[in-house]
C-alpha cells in the first residue's frame, strides 16, 4: 500500500465523519504514511486487548478515585512511559511506534488513555493544556486531570497552574480553557503540528509539508497554516504552488506581525518561478 492510500483514508477519517472522528484509525493512518505496510486493524485490536484486561477491574471499582488508579496501574504494567530522553524523535508522534514501544509524548500517550477509556466506558477527554496534553476524567460532580506522560498520575488544578507558570512565566494565568476539552479534530491538529515542528527542526521540509497538508484537511480555514505550507514549498522549489499560498495569507491577514517577512519570501518565490520560466 502507498503512502498516497495513506493519505486517502486519513482525509476519509476526517471529511466523512464530522466531529465523530475515529481517533486511532486516523492516528494510524498518519503512521501509515510513513510506513505504508502498516495493519491497522491489529494496531487497533491492541487498544482493544489493554480495554479488555482492565475493564472488569473498572466494572468492579467504579468510583473515580479508583478507576483513576486502575488506569495507573494498567499503564505501569505495560510500561507505557513519557520519552524523556529523545522527547523530539518523530516515532513518538506516531501511534503504531508508541504501542510498539511504550514510548511517546503527552498526546500519543493520552490517545492511547483515551482510546482504552472510551472502550471502557469512561467519562474522559483530552484537553490541549499549553505545552503539555492531559486527560480530564469528568464525574458527575467532579473533574480529574491525569497526566499519560508521567505514568498516568493525577494533577491537581493547583499543580497544572505552577506547571503553566514555570512554562510561560509568572505572568501566565490559567485559565478555563486551558482546561476544556480537545474535540477530535483538534487532537489531530495538534499532532500534526508536533510533527511540523519535529521535521521543520530536521529539515525534513517533505515530512513537514505532509503534516500541514493533514492539518488543513483538518482545519481548512488555518490561514497561518496555509502561510506555512506556503514557506514549506518555497524551501522545496515548488515555486508556484508557493506563490499561490504566499499570496492567500497575505490577502487574508494583510496586517499581521509578519506580513513583512513573508513578502520577501513571496517576492523571492515569483522570482525563482520567472526565472525558471
Amino acid at each position: 500500500m502507498e503512502s498516497a492510500e495513506a493519505r486517502r483514508l486519513f482525509t476519509a477519517d476526517v471529511t466523512e465523519a464530522g466531529d465523530d472522528i475515529d481517533l486511532a484509525r486516523a492516528a494510524l493512518h498518519i503512521a501509515m504514511e510513513e510506513r505504508p505496510s502498516l495493519d491497522v486493524t491489529a494496531y487497533v485490536s491492541r487498544l482493544d486487548e489493554l480495554a479488555a484486561v482492565v475493564a472488569p477491574e473498572l466494572a468492579a471499582f467504579p468510583a473515580p478515585a479508583d478507576t483513576l488508579a486502575r488506569m495507573r496501574e494498567l499503564f505501569a504494567r505495560e510500561r507505557f512511559r513519557g520519552n524523556q530522553m529523545d522527547y523530539f524523535d518523530p516515532a513518538n508522534s506516531l501511534l503504531d511506534q508508541v504501542l510498539d514501544r511504550r514510548l511517546g509524548i503527552p498526546i500519543t500517550l493520552s490517545i492511547v488513555y483515551l482510546e482504552i477509556g472510551w472502550r471502557c466506558g469512561l467519562p474522559v477527554v483530552g484537553v490541549g493544556f499549553p505545552g503539555h496534553f492531559v486527560v480530564k476524567y469528568v464525574a458527575p460532580s467532579s473533574e480529574h486531570f491525569v497526566d499519560p506522560f508521567e505514568g498516568a498520575r493525577s494533577l491537581s488544578v493547583p499543580e497544572l497552574g505552577a506547571r503553566l507558570t514555570s512554562m510561560f512565566g509568572a505572568a501566565a494565568v490559567l485559565r478555563p480553557e486551558h482546561l476544556a476539552a480537545a474535540s477530535r479534530r483538534q487532537i489531530l491538529v495538534r499532532l500534526n503540528a508536533n510533527l511540523k515542528t519535529v521535521y521543520t527542526d530536521r529539515g525534513d521540509l517533505t515530512r513537514a509539508l505532509a503534516a500541514v497538508e493533514r492539518i488543513l484537511l483538518l482545519a481548512p480555514d488555518a490561514i497561518e497554516e496555509v502561510r506555512d505550507r506556503g514557506l514549506l514549498l518555497l524551501g522545496l522549489h515548488a515555486y508556484r504552488l508557493a506563490v499561490h499560498d504566499l499570496e492567500r495569507y497575505l490577502t487574508c491577514s494583510p496586517d499581521a506581525d509578519d506580513a513583512a517577512a513573508v513578502r520577501e519570501q513571496l517576492e523571492a518565490a515569483a522570482r525563482e518561478r520567472v526565472r525558471l520560466n
